[in-house]
């Protein structure tokens, strides 16, 4: 098969892309605070939508488990704002069902939970710290944070989904070094936003 090249429309670099877990969309984020949506169907491609929410470079996206009801995306950002967004009836309408700006700084990287965790949401910051989403049963969300995880700044955040019972949480920084955080959470009943 022959690779598929997508014009994005962005009007500067592209920091991210993510496929949706059918492999039918695409998401990318961009220096021009945007994110944009992009249907992908065989040999042809088509926009579907335009996310404007962030004030800064938007560093990363992640799709959320289908399993948690209507597609869900996650994006991170410069301006130290995670964004939770919604695909509405149509696939040109999205909103923002949860801003979060726990962060003093830019946040550089995010990661859903393996699903059998629940709806569940990671976040490194240039802060040092990392900050864990998880949606309850009656629609809020609960956040527990790890201060200081890396006092120079988190740049990357990754779950083991493998292990079920105690979420594995792996974060990178700079200078180069790893953390391995081992965090018992509450097993969370799926959740649909």
């Amino acid at each position: 098969m022959a690779p598929l090249k997508i014009e994005t429309g962005h009007q500067d670099v592209v920091h991210d892309v993510a496929m949706d877990y059918y492999g039918k969309r695409l998401a990318t984020a961009s220096s021009d605070a945007t994110i944009r949506i992009v249907g992908v169907s065989g040999t042809s491609h088509q926009h579907l939508a335009t996310l404007t929410g962030h004030t800064g470079p938007v560093w990363q996206v992640s799709w959320a488990h289908p399993k948690f009801g209507p597609s869900l995306l996650a994006s991170c950002s410069y301006d130290g704002r995670v964004i939770i967004w919604k695909e509405g009836a149509k696939p040109d309408e999205w909103s923002q069902v949860l801003v979060f700006a726990e962060h003093k700084s830019s946040v550089n990287s995010i990661a859903w939970a393996p699903h059998e965790l629940g709806l569940c949401l990671a976040c490194g910051s240039s802060d040092g710290n990392i900050s864990i989403f998880t949606a309850r049963p009656d629609g809020g969300w609960d956040t527990a944070r790890i201060d200081q995880a890396h006092p120079v700044g988190v740049t990357s955040v990754s779950w083991a989904p493998a292990m079920a019972a105690g979420a594995l949480i792996g974060s990178g920084s700079k200078p180069p070094t790893c953390l391995i955080l081992f965090r018992n959470l509450p097993l969370v009943g799926a959740t649909t936003l």
